[in-house]
C-alpha cells in the first residue's frame, strides 16, 4: 500500500481532481498521510510580495489557494500535511519528493496539447521523468 503520498497543488481546478485521486488512494491504509506540497514559483514571487502588506499575508493568501483541497481531504478524516517550498515547480517538486522519500506522487495535468508542451514543457512532464518514485498524473 502507497503509505506517504505527496500531492502537488496549486489552488488549480486540475490539483484538486488530483487530490481526489490521493484521498483515493490514501483511504486503501489508514497509516497513510497525504503529503501536499504547494511550490511559491520564483517568477511569480515577486510580484507576490509587491501586492501583499506582509509576508503573513502573503502566507495566508498561498494557505487559501489550498484551502478547498485542505477541505477536501479533511472531510474524508484522512492524515495531511502542508509544505509551501520556494523555486521552480518542477524540479522544486522533484527535489523535494526525491529527498523525503515519497511512496507515490500524485500531480494534476492541465493538459497542454503537444505544440503547447513542446515550447513551454509542462510540470507534469517534468515531474514524471525525474521523480524516484511512482507519479500519477491526473487529467
Amino acid at each position: 500500500m502507497y503509505k506517504k503520498i505527496l500531492l502537488a497543488a496549486d489552488g488549480s481546478d486540475h490539483s484538486l481532481r488530483a487530490a481526489k485521486e490521493a484521498m483515493k488512494i490514501a483511504k486503501g491504509s489508514d497509516e497513510s498521510q497525504i503529503t501536499i506540497v504547494f511550490v511559491a514559483d520564483h517568477d511569480n514571487a515577486k510580484n507576490e510580495v509587491l501586492h501583499s502588506g506582509s509576508s503573513a499575508e502573503l502566507d495566508f493568501q498561498r494557505r487559501k489557494k489550498l484551502q478547498p483541497v485542505e477541505e477536501a481531504i479533511a472531510s474524508e478524516n484522512l492524515k495531511y500535511r502542508v509544505e509551501i517550498l520556494h523555486g521552480t515547480p518542477g524540479p522544486t517538486i522533484v527535489d523535494f519528493a526525491n529527498k523525503e522519500v515519497f511512496d507515490m506522487l500524485v500531480i494534476g495535468s492541465r493538459g497542454l496539447n503537444s505544440l503547447q508542451e513542446m515550447v513551454l514543457g509542462s510540470v507534469s512532464h517534468k515531474v514524471v521523468k525525474r521523480a524516484n518514485c511512482p507519479v500519477l498524473i491526473v487529467k
